[in-house]
């Protein structure tokens, strides 16, 4: 793991943007004030919305089959078979 680069708070208010920038390529800095360490700007995890059609395909080849019918079975005995009634109070 390499070490964050260290930045003062007035670098971080002089050079925002090229600051910025650079965390929003994967830079990490910790944060300085008068020589001491007051945080760390830490770029954000970004989830993936979407998987790729190559990886869910080979995915896909290696997923066990599913039964339709134990499927159905399995939600019918989780599931509540009779509706609320809401004036039942």
């Amino acid at each position: 793991m390499t070490a964050q680069q260290e930045i003062t708070q007035r670098d971080l208010r002089n050079r925002s943007k090229e600051i910025m920038d650079a965390v929003q390529g994967g830079q990490a800095f910790t944060v300085t004030r008068d020589g001491h360490r007051i945080g760390e700007l830490i770029p954000l995890r970004r989830r993936r919305r979407f998987v790729p059609r190559g990886k869910f395909t080979a995915m896909s080849r290696t997923a066990s089959n599913i039964s339709l019918d134990a499927f159905r079975a399995d939600q019918d005995a989780t599931a509540e078979q009779t509706p609320d009634d809401p004036y039942a109070r």
